[in-house]
């Protein structure tokens, strides 16, 4: 069951139980360009903001829910080091912090996951010399995971994202792409998947973003 938790300035954040994975769409008016305040949907709004045509049943108890799209690498994977934040001084850009789980489509936290993170920094560009704005972490014991970076920039072609891959242990890697609501060229990347979209609210002028992986498990 979806529930809003309080956070510290009374704003509220989405999240799900262990049980039932958040579902990952798009929220309304989020405006990240227009750096209006983002909002939380409400609870009605993101159970029913689905539709068939969007929506790819997984089976088991997750059934119904998604299991999280693949999508391209590109061309600026490299090594990474262990870390949960890439925050260096100074980095310009808005401060945001990536959370949620690792579940299987059975719906049980998946322990040890390895995720690997790289992006663009707040003007578009990549470290392709060396590791900033590069990190790789392991999920614990409840499937958690959580990263300290900055609002990737857009570039030509592509709209504000996040690459990411994940690979639980013994199992093949999910490489995939993590967007944001409300981004200005959304509409024009080609790559774009609203059902890799984050969850997003403002605490404290930073912006926090949720986002649950589900993984096959064989």
């Amino acid at each position: 069951m979806l529930r809003l938790i309080g956070r510290p300035g009374g704003t509220s954040v989405a999240t799900t139980s262990f049980n039932q994975p958040r579902q990952n769409v798009y929220c309304f008016n989020a405006g990240v360009d227009s750096r209006a305040k983002v909002v939380v949907l409400a609870a009605t709004l993101v159970l029913g903001a689905a539709t068939a045509s969007d929506s790819h049943s997984a089976p088991g108890a997750c059934a119904g829910f998604p299991q999280t799209p693949g999508q391209i690498g590109g061309i600026h994977y490299r090594r990474s080091p262990l870390r949960h934040d890439v925050v260096f001084a100074g980095l310009t850009g808005t401060r945001l912090t990536l959370e949620g789980l690792v579940l299987s489509t059975s719906c049980k936290p998946v322990k040890g996951a390895r995720i690997d993170f790289w992006q663009a920094d707040t003007n578009g560009h990549y470290d392709d010399t060396g590791t900033r704005l590069r990190s790789h972490q392991f999920t614990d014991s409840r499937g958690r995971y959580h990263l300290e970076t900055i609002l990737p920039g857009p570039y030509p072609g592509r709209t504000r994202h996040l690459h990411v891959k994940v690979r639980a242990p013994g199992q093949q890697t999910l490489t995939t792409e993590l967007y944001f609501p409300g981004a200005l060229y959304n509409d024009r990347d080609p790559y774009f998947d609203k059902r890799l979209l984050v969850h997003l609210a403002e605490v404290h002028k930073k912006l926090v973003a949720g986002f649950d992986f589900v993984l096959v498990i064989h």
